[in-house]
């Protein structure tokens, strides 16, 4: 079975509903925004939080990745930083309760923590982020053998704010002959990035995801025109548009993908799933319209659950609905 290889900003979510947008006004966070705080910032708005409610959970994109791809049976590996912390020690264990091989490197600083507000109506995400021991993940930190026996090397677009660690990545992936995937994870990443992540994705990214308002920025044009422009650069592109699906191309091959039906509670990590179910099944070489069915599948059932971790009853529903569209069977 093929593997894969994740790295990423190691950060636990603090995931939290609001009833409205005042608290994120009353702290200058565009709704559906990524924005970076200090420490501070971070105490102050959980001062706020003692009547909210909220759940904790080891997050970051890449890693939500990776523990949806160990969770679907791949073998699956992630490379990141922490602090010698609580918190380190907590997302280290959930990675390996997860079966996940965990490359964690301990940082000076405290370990990344991410606040994760959803709000009404629509369930938008937006981020408070304190990267901490996470960004210090530098290319030195990174090895050959850190990659060598990966078929595959998922990033997430936060890491591209630090050039020299996402082109020494890809570097050392390349060397390796791993396949490439890439998340483009927010939108303003884009927009200060896009230069860069032009360069990197026609160089060395072979499968690219993208949500609506990320192919946008990334491209200047809507989203179908925008997956033209992606497929033009790279061997897959998809752009996610929420409850309508996706779109996937490859070469002159397209298709449209619809969400599967889900009784929507926190959409946190509902795009970090998809890519989890796409690369999955494109690791066990299914048709592209399948790989986008699965990831469906399993961005699904993310959906129904507080945080990005799919609770056991789900697993095996996911499973089972795997097996019946494409034939394959779980360990």
């Amino acid at each position: 079975m093929k593997s894969i290889l994740g790295i990423g900003n190691a950060l636990t979510d603090v995931v939290i509903l609001l009833n409205d947008d005042k608290l994120l006004k009353q702290y200058h966070l565009p709704k559906g925004s990524m924005q970076h705080v200090d420490k501070e910032i971070v105490k102050k708005i959980g001062l706020n939080l003692k009547t909210k409610d909220f759940q904790i959970v080891a997050g970051g994109s890449a890693a939500n990745t990776i523990a949806g791809t160990a969770m679907l049976g791949m073998p699956s590996a992630f490379i990141g930083k922490v602090g010698d912390d609580e918190l380190g020690s907590f997302f280290k264990s959930d990675q390996i309760k997860n079966g996940i091989n965990s490359m964690l490197l301990k940082g000076k600083t405290t370990s990344g923590i991410s606040l994760v507000f959803i709000t009404p109506p629509n369930f938008e995400r937006t981020f408070a982020v304190y990267p901490g021991a996470a960004l210090e993940l530098a290319p030195e930190d990174l090895s050959k053998e850190m990659f060598y026996g990966y078929d595959y090397l998922h990033i997430e677009g936060y890491l591209l704010q630090n050039h020299a660690l996402v082109s020494r990545a890809v570097e050392l992936a390349k060397s390796e002959g791993m396949i490439v995937s890439l998340d483009m994870a927010s939108y303003n990443i884009v927009e200060s990035n896009n230069i860069f992540l032009h360069d990197i994705i026609k160089d060395y990214v072979n499968i690219v995801f993208a949500n609506k308002t990320e192919a946008e920025t990334f491209t200047g044009c809507s989203p179908r025109k925008a997956l033209d422009i992606i497929a033009l650069m790279c061997d897959i592109a998809v752009v996610k548009i929420g409850k309508e699906g996706s779109m996937i191309k490859s070469g002159k091959e397209y298709h449209s993908v619809k969400a599967k039906p889900a009784v929507t509670v926190d959409e946190t990590g509902a795009g970090d799933m998809y890519a989890a179910g796409f690369l999955f099944a494109h690791s066990n070489s299914l048709p592209l319209k399948y790989c986008g069915e699965v990831g469906s599948i399993v961005a699904a059932a993310a959906v129904e659950v507080m945080g990005t971790k799919i609770d056991l009853p789900r697993l095996q529903l996911v499973k089972r609905k795997i097996r019946e569209l494409t034939g394959l069977t779980f360990i």
